[in-house]
């Protein structure tokens, strides 16, 4: 492999600070959304934050992901159907008691209309291996991999002035069904992406605090 120079970028302790705080104050307004808006926006806006997502690093340069856009009305419709299944399940059945405990405070239930509210929706795959001519090839690192692919990928909608929901319905197997996805992608999250419906409200939650998060060894 070919090797380059690093292009660096030095600011001074200042700066470090200024920007640290800018970026963390950015971030820390970031919240969950249920309540999505139908009103539209260009695709390239999608195609960018995504982009922004694939440039995370990956266990030894695999990249081990595929972002699936889905835009169509009726492709939408299909995978609210089978999100809807699979919550109920998992309200109904599936779900500990202090799970659901867990949840109440949220106000969330196995209805999920914004899967199709909101005019896009990105289905994030792991690849748990890649194929070439028939040959299977390790990936690694690939859950640590996708994660931070992910995290990327909600700064970039948040830093662009929409909103995003990561919604893990469990199975996610009818995913890779609706949206024919081979053998060695599973589902790794569910991103519908819009601008927030006007009357949009969150949960009053707190973060915890420095102490609570930080150790300094």
């Amino acid at each position: 492999m070919a090797f380059e120079p690093f292009e660096k970028t030095d600011y001074s302790a200042e700066e470090l600070v200024a920007r640290s705080v800018q970026f963390r104050e950015q971030l820390s307004a970031r919240r969950s959304i249920r309540h999505f808006s139908r009103r539209a926006f260009p695709r390239e806006v999608i195609e960018n934050v995504i982009m922004t997502a694939a440039s995370a690093p990956s266990g030894a340069n695999k990249q081990p992901w595929t972002f699936v856009i889905v835009e169509d009305t009726d492709v939408k419709r299909e995978i609210r159907i089978g999100a809807e299944e699979e919550e109920k399940a998992f309200y109904d059945r599936r779900a500990p008691d202090e799970w659901l405990a867990d949840l109440e405070p949220l106000g969330t239930d196995w209805r999920k209309p914004f899967l199709e509210d909101a005019p896009f929706l990105i289905v994030v795959f792991k690849k748990v291996f890649d194929v070439e001519k028939d040959h299977r090839f390790k990936n690694y690192y690939v859950n640590e991999s996708v994660g931070i692919a992910s995290g990327f990928l909600l700064a970039a909608i948040h830093q662009v002035g929409l909103v995003a929901l990561t919604h893990t319905p469990s199975p996610m197997g009818f995913l890779s069904k609706i949206l024919k996805r081979p053998e060695n992608e599973r589902a790794f999250l569910l991103i519908p992406v819009g601008y927030p419906a006007e009357d949009a409200q969150v949960p009053a939650i707190t973060r915890k605090r420095m102490e609570e998060v930080v150790e300094i060894v």
